[in-house]
């Protein structure tokens, strides 16, 4: 996926890994009403903590902040197409390490009925490339 005929998959790869993380973040707020997985931060905490139960109650709660931090930052990151390889490599990482808590805590089926992997390997092969077009790093890029 490179050269012009990569711009527009590139540019959905960008946005749709965006939202995708966006929404998980608006979910454990609440603002998917009856929508929602976990609906309230609370609950959030609780998933999280089932997650990573092989780490103390306070890491657990800890990693729920963080996760959630990253969440919002490589989206937007993402969606600028600031530091955008950065933030793909960032937004991979993060869903492997999802990905691999679900496995861990849930079996294997978890991560494949929600498609994290799937996320993850989006998220690095984006990384991958070597222009991002519609971008800050286009536009900021030195000749």
């Amino acid at each position: 996926m490179t050269g012009k005929d990569s711009i527009f998959p590139q540019l959905f790869l960008r946005v749709i890994i965006s939202v995708t993380m966006l929404s998980a973040v608006a979910d454990r707020f609440g603002l998917w009403g009856d929508n929602s997985a976990w609906g309230n931060w609370g609950n959030f905490e609780k998933y999280t903590q089932q997650l990573t139960f092989f780490l103390p109650e306070m890491l657990s709660t800890f990693s729920a902040y963080a996760a959630t931090f990253f969440e919002i930052l490589f989206p937007l990151m993402l969606i600028l197409g600031f530091k955008t390889k950065i933030a793909a490599y960032g937004s991979g990482f993060l869903l492997l390490v999802f990905a691999l808590s679900m496995a861990i805590a849930l079996g294997i089926k978890a991560p494949l009925d929600y498609s994290v992997w799937v996320g993850s390997a989006a998220a690095f092969l984006l990384a991958t490339q070597k222009e991002f077009y519609f971008s800050l790093d286009t536009l900021t890029k030195k000749s």
